[in-house]
């Protein structure tokens, strides 16, 4: 009991620590991959959902799809005389899953608006044919309108102090219109990570990368080919390969097949997944959902648009994404005003304004200029 005296203490503050996650099975999980458990961690998770598949058939939950012009105007204001440069909106989503659902498939503004131009649009469709009760949200993010900014954090990549950190706050909670979920944690990839003007982690030739510019642009590129180190880029985030790459799902790509895109990170069954992808204008898409294997992720992001993909977080506490709502132009984004993009999403709008959430996160913010 004594020699074990560091473990129950290690054990006892991670089971504690909200950081970790939002249920103690999360943090026991993120305790047991730090300190060597890794492979059981990922045999327990595959056992598990591997005898919790998603349901077939069936019907979504009431309102899990709003009707047409159920939340028109959410968080848009008058235009103002100056309308601000913009991307033409997001084109509907042709549904996967048929007969389509009344509303699936259909944009609707959210969040702060700039000019009285949305900056996000939302929607919300079922990933396959098969389990037509499932439903995932779709974010489209308008890049002329936002910025984007990596917020690191203590356990992903470790280390720190960071320029950005959670939480939140200050002028950039002004200006703060999304929020989302980063990807895996550092020791489950070998992929890389650079921000505050260093290499965090060497950046891998070929990996699936989210770039920030200077000017707060950002794209998702195969580093090396799409994308590349210059003077302008802030920050980059690589995870894996690429799993959209000319507008279609990557060769190769199946659910069954998992050496490609993290073979100990259960890839080869239906759990919460996340992704985030380009448009051929720039835009960003942001997908996430339950229930999603990694085609459906793919396919989804097609669908949306994305010309280049990439797979983000998976498993339930760590799928989120945010969108917020102050009631002036330039009030401060708070979890009162916040609302995650479907309401089953770990976390809620508050996430990213808590000092202790110590991965990391990307957020996109109205332009000042």
């Amino acid at each position: 009991m004594v020699l074990l005296t560091p473990v129950w203490w290690s054990l006892g503050s991670a089971l504690t620590n909200p950081g970790l996650g939002t249920s103690v099975t999360a943090r026991f999980a993120e305790w047991a991959r730090g300190h060597g458990g890794g492979s059981i961690v990922t045999w327990a998770e595959n056992t598990w959902y591997s005898h919790h598949p998603p349901p077939v058939g069936g019907k979504p939950a009431k309102g899990a799809i709003p009707l047409p012009g159920s939340t028109a105007g959410r968080g848009v204001t008058a235009r103002s005389a100056s309308v601000p440069v913009h991307l033409a909106p997001p084109t509907p989503i042709s549904p996967i899953a048929s007969p389509p659902v009344a509303g699936e498939g259909q944009w609707h503004p959210a969040g702060r608006s700039m000019g009285g131009v949305p900056g996000v649009y939302e929607a919300f469709l079922r990933p396959d044919t098969v389990h037509t009760s499932v439903v995932v949200g779709v974010a489209w993010m308008d890049t002329k309108l936002l910025t984007a900014t990596l917020y690191s954090g203590s356990t992903i990549p470790g280390g720190g102090p960071w320029h950005h950190t959670a939480p939140v706050s200050g002028e950039a909670a002004r200006t703060l219109v999304a929020g989302f979920n980063a990807g895996f944690l550092m020791t489950n990839t070998r992929d890389g990570y650079y921000t505050d003007g260093k290499t965090v982690l060497p950046l891998r030739p070929g990996a699936a990368s989210f770039v920030i510019y200077s000017d707060g642009t950002a794209t998702v590129g195969q580093w090396g080919r799409d994308v590349t180190m210059t003077p302008n880029v802030t920050a980059v985030r690589q995870n894996l390969d690429l799993v959209v790459d000319g507008g279609h799902p990557v060769p190769g790509l199946n659910a069954n097949d998992t050496t490609q895109w993290g073979d100990t990170l259960g890839d080869r069954v239906y759990v919460w997944r996340s992704g985030v992808g380009v448009t051929a204008d720039g835009a960003l898409v942001y997908a996430g959902g339950p229930d999603l294997n990694i085609t459906d992720l793919a396919n989804v992001l097609v669908r949306a648009g994305a010309v280049r993909a990439m797979e983000l977080d998976i498993n339930t506490d760590w799928v989120n994404f945010a969108s917020y709502s102050p009631s002036s132009p330039t009030g401060v984004a708070t979890a009162t005003n916040g609302t995650t993009l479907l309401a089953e999403m770990k976390g809620g709008a508050q996430r990213y304004f808590e000092s202790w959430w110590s991965r990391d996160f990307i957020t996109m913010s109205a332009r000042t200029h």
